[in-house]
C-alpha cells in the first residue's frame, strides 16, 4: 500500500512538474516575443500547455471535482460507485465464473489423473494422512470443551427421540426376509448352538443341572440312582445328541416346520412393528428409558472417553496405526484410480456435474459478496483504493499529453508556416 502510494506521488509530481514546465516555457518565450527559435519553443509550450492541462482536468474529474468546483460529470468514480461495483460483480461472475468456462477449465486441469498421480506416491500419501491426523486430533481437542460436548448430547438426544426405531427394525426384517436372508441368521444361530452344546463345559453344566433337578425334583429317587454323577452326565451326553440330530435336520431341511415358525414370527414382528400401536409405544417407551438412563449415558461417555484417548495417544506417536492405515488406504484407492481410466472419468464427470450443480449460487453469492462490499466502503475510501490501483498508470496519460501535445504544436507550426 505504501509502496504504490510513494509511486503515484512520484508520478504526480512528474506529469505536475511537466505541466508547470510548459507553462514556464510559453511564458518565457512570449517575453522572447518569439524570436527566432523561441518561436518554435513558443508553438511546442504552447500546445504542451494545452495537453498537459486538458490531461489534468480528464484525470482529476475520475476521482474528484477539479479545483473543488461542482463541474457536472465530474467526480465519476465518486458518484458511480454502486453501478462500478455492480458491474464488476456482474462482469466477474459472468465471464470468470461463467458455468462452461469453469467446466472448461476443470476438464483441461483433468483433476482425476492429477489426484491419482499425486497420491500414488507414497510420501504424498503419508503427507496427506499427516494432515488428516492433525485435523483429527484437533478435533478431538475440540470435543474436550464442555459446551461443545453438551451441544453435541442435547443434539444426539433430539434426533434419537425423534427416530422412529419400530419402523426402522420393521424395515431392517422386511430386508432380511427378502430371498430368505433371515434364514441365513437362523442358520447361524443353530450352528453356534451346536458349536456350544458340544463343548465339554456346556456338556458338564448340563450334566450339573441334570444332577440338581434330580435331587430336588425327585428326592427318594435320587437315593436309589447308584452313582448319580454318571447317571447324571450320560443323561446329558443323550440329550446334546439328540439336540445336535434336531439342529442338523434343520439346518439340512429348507422347508423344516422350525423354519416356517421361524419366518411367520418375523413376518408377524415386523408387520406389528410397523402397524402396531401397542408394541410400537412400548418400543418407544424403552428407546426413551434408554436415552435418559444415566448408566447407559455413562457407559457410552466412557466408551467415547476410551476410545478418544486411544486416538488421541496413538496420533501422537511417530509410527501412528491410525496414521499408518489412512495413508495405506489413501495410496490404495490413489492405485485403483491410476489404473482404471472409466474410474477417473466418473470422477471428472461428477466433479463437473458439482461445479455446475453448486457453480450457480456461489457465483451469485461471490457477486453479492463484491457488490456489498465495495458498498459498503466509504466513498472517500474506495475513490483512494481505485486511484491507489490505477492512478499511477493514469499519470503517463498526462505526461504523454504534454509531450504529444508539444509535438503537434510543433508540427501546426510548421504547416502554418507552409501555409502562409
Amino acid at each position: 500500500m505504501e509502496n504504490k502510494r510513494r509511486i503515484l506521488n512520484r508520478n504526480k509530481t512528474i506529469a505536475t512538474g511537466l505541466m508547470v514546465g510548459a507553462a514556464l516555457l510559453f511564458i518565457i518565450a512570449r517575453s522572447r516575443h518569439e524570436l527566432g527559435v523561441w518561436e518554435w519553443i513558443g508553438a511546442f509550450a504552447e500546445a504542451a500547455m494545452v495537453g498537459a492541462f486538458a490531461d489534468w482536468f480528464a484525470v482529476v474529474a475520475l476521482f474528484r471535482h477539479p479545483l473543488g468546483l461542482p463541474i457536472p460529470h465530474t467526480a465519476i468514480i465518486k458518484n458511480k460507485k454502486g453501478a462500478i461495483a455492480g458491474n464488476l460483480a456482474d462482469f466477474i461472475r459472468d465471464k470468470f465464473l461463467a458455468p462452461a468456462a469453469l467446466t472448461a477449465k476443470l476438464r483441461g486441469y483433468n483433476p482425476a489423473e492429477r489426484l491419482s498421480n499425486y497420491l500414488v506416491d507414497k510420501q504424498n500419501a503419508e503427507l496427506l494422512a499427516r494432515g488428516m491426523s492433525r485435523v483429527l486430533a484437533e478435533s478431538l481437542d475440540f470435543l474436550d470443551d464442555e459446551r461443545v460436548q453438551k451441544v453435541v448430547r442435547t443434539a444426539l438426544t433430539e434426533r434419537i427421540k425423534k427416530f422412529d426405531l419400530s419402523s426402522f427394525a420393521g424395515l431392517i426384517l422386511d430386508a432380511l426376509r427378502n430371498k430368505n436372508r433371515h434364514q441365513v441368521v437362523l442358520d447361524d444361530l443353530l450352528g453356534r448352538g451346536a458349536a456350544w452344546i458340544s463343548t465339554p463345559e456346556a456338556q458338564a453344566s448340563l450334566a450339573q443341572t441334570i444332577d440338581k433337578l434330580i435331587k430336588k425334583e425327585y428326592p427318594m429317587l435320587s437315593v436309589f440312582i447308584p452313582n448319580r454323577e454318571q447317571f447324571a452326565q450320560g443323561a446329558g451326553e443323550k440329550i446334546v445328541r439328540q439336540l445336535n440330530e434336531y439342529l442338523q435336520e434343520v439346518s439340512a431341511d429348507p422347508e423344516h416346520k422350525l423354519r416356517q415358525a421361524f419366518d411367520r414370527t418375523v413376518s408377524e414382528f415386523s408387520r406389528r412393528l410397523q402397524s402396531d400401536v401397542e408394541l410400537r409405544t412400548q418400543v418407544e417407551a424403552i428407546k426413551l428409558e434408554a436415552v435418559h438412563n444415566d448408566q447407559i449415558a455413562a457407559y457410552v461417555q466412557s466408551l467415547a472417553g476410551d476410545l478418544k484417548e486411544w486416538l488421541s495417544q496413538d496420533l501422537q506417536q511417530p509410527d501412528s496405526r491410525v496414521r499408518q492405515k489412512t495413508a495405506a488406504a489413501i495410496s490404495g484407492m490413489a492405485g485403483a484410480l491410476a489404473a482404471d481410466q472409466g474410474l477417473k472419468d466418473s470422477l471428472n464427470e461428477h466433479l463437473e456435474k458439482l461445479m455446475i450443480t453448486y457453480g450457480e449460487p456461489l457465483r451469485s453469492a461471490i457477486a453479492r459478496h463484491i457488490t456489498e462490499t465495495m458498498q459498503a466502503w466509504e466513498t472517500e475510501e474506495f475513490v483512494n483504493e481505485i486511484e491507489l490501483s490505477i492512478g499511477s498508470d493514469l499519470q503517463f496519460i498526462r505526461m504523454n499529453g504534454t509531450l504529444v501535445g508539444g509535438l503537434i504544436g510543433l508540427v501546426l507550426h510548421a504547416v502554418g508556416l507552409l501555409l502562409r
